[in-house]
């Protein structure tokens, strides 16, 4: 046994945790959709790490492309054009698609940092100073992008920014127990309403831009529903809001198409993204903006800049990985795969009393699981930290946000991957009715 996990514990700050208590699995190596620890077990990857890993482990595409660009030219400063910054930055506007068609993409090196970067795009652009996102959200952990947040993990960075305030974005299964809904339709028009009535109090003509989760990331997988990006988007263009839709977990057919919101109709004014682009293999995020934007930046001093933005390493493997998502038919494969995976869902959900419901969208699903249906009363943290032990003692390795377990496997998961895997999550369901 070696001493590499008290070293870690020693020297490292693990983040959003207690140290103490903290035992952390030691890895020694990792291929396709699994990882293996110092004693041998093997864990099927269920969240893709971070939802981050979706060309699994091992890629050689990528793995070669990160060789090849540090024997040419491993780092040169962002100011000079080069042949790969060119080319990933031309494969990732087009990968945007038509929205986007004469707009340019500014390079980050993570999530947090590309809506950091868009909230002063924002700014620059409009002239204003005001920022509405949803309560139920995470968009990052700098400060700008915490402020962003809605969910606890904004507490410490507060008092915020000023000028950054939330609304009630669609979680129907949440919503107030006297509120009822017929339909989609009205699940669509009441909380467009709760939205108007955001932007009515704080001022539309002081609101810079309106970001969004196009799809709900960790704070439970919330497709939204039918017509209400079209109706957030018709807001934000009557009032000259820009939307921003945050793509850092969504993206890179996550939920099935290249962006999440290819789905829904719409056409944001930024789209931020970051983790799918290079898969984990090294950091990189960027924000893309639309053609107007970009052409206000002509004659107007962008007072955006990094050091490591368009870091030639990192453009190097987003490059790579477009290929890898094309050569592989990355989209074919969510597709059945993703199918299969509701399909599994449904199951579960009929046969355990402790999911209060299942939400899946392509590769992208949350379980969130209940001591009783009726009241929705949600399993406290305790014990879902029990329940990510077990699943992680049976080889099945994901996180938890409250009460909500991730399933967001790498999208090269086959079929009978899959199968095996959500057998596993069966069995330990069996132990969670019994906790109820």
């Amino acid at each position: 046994m070696s001493n590499i996990r008290e070293i870690s514990k020693k020297y490292n700050l693990h983040s959003w945790s207690a140290q103490k208590a903290l035992a952390p699995i030691v890895v020694t190596k990792a291929e396709g959709i699994y990882f293996w620890d110092e004693d041998g077990n093997k864990y099927y990857d269920m969240s893709a790490q971070l939802v981050n890993s979706n060309l699994g482990h091992g890629n050689r595409a990528l793995i070669e492309a990160i060789k090849a660009q540090a024997e040419k030219l491993p780092f040169i400063g962002p100011a000079y054009a080069i042949d790969v910054r060119s080319e990933a930055a031309k494969k990732l506007v087009e990968f945007a698609g038509p929205a986007f068609d004469g707009g340019k993409v500014f390079f980050t090196n993570a999530g947090t940092e590309a809506n950091e970067n868009a909230i002063k795009l924002c700014k620059q652009y409009t002239g204003r100073w005001k920022f509405l996102s949803m309560y139920n959200s995470y968009h990052g952990s700098t400060f700008g992008s915490s402020s962003l947040t809605g969910e606890p993990r904004r507490f410490p960075a507060e008092p915020g920014i000023p000028g950054f305030y939330h609304f009630d974005g669609p979680y129907a299964y949440r919503a107030p127990a006297q509120v009822t809904f017929k339909d989609e339709a009205d699940v669509t028009a009441y909380y467009l309403d709760r939205f108007e009535e955001a932007v009515s109090r704080e001022g539309p003509n002081l609101i810079a831009g309106v970001f969004v989760e196009t799809v709900v990331g960790s704070n439970g997988v919330l497709a939204p529903p039918e017509g209400y990006l079209k109706g957030l988007k018709e807001i934000c263009a009557k009032n000259g809001i820009l939307l921003v839709c945050d793509e850092v977990m969504a993206g890179f057919y996550r939920t099935g198409t290249k962006f999440a919101f290819q789905q829904f109709g719409v056409k944001p004014d930024i789209v931020t993204f970051a983790k799918g682009s290079t898969c984990g293999y090294v950091p990189f995020g960027g924000a893309i903006v639309k053609k107007e934007i970009a052409e206000h930046f002509e004659d107007n001093k962008m007072w955006n800049g990094l050091t490591y933005s368009a870091h030639p390493m990192g453009c190097a493997v987003a490059v790579a990985a477009i290929g890898e998502y094309e050569r592989l038919d990355i989209a074919g494969n969510v597709a059945k795969v993703g199918k299969a995976l509701g399909g599994l869902l449904d199951g579960l959900t009929a046969k355990h009393e402790s999911i209060g419901q299942a939400r899946y969208i392509g590769l992208f699903a949350q379980v969130e699981l209940v001591k009783d249906r009726a009241t929705k009363e949600p399993f406290g943290a305790a014990e879902m930290g029990k329940i990510i032990g077990l699943l992680k003692k049976e080889g099945f390795s994901t996180y938890n946000n409250e009460n909500g377990l991730m399933v967001a496997p790498p999208l090269i998961i086959t079929e009978q991957e899959l199968r095996e895997a959500l057998a596993i999550f069966d069995k330990v369901l069996d132990q969670v009715d019994a906790m109820r």
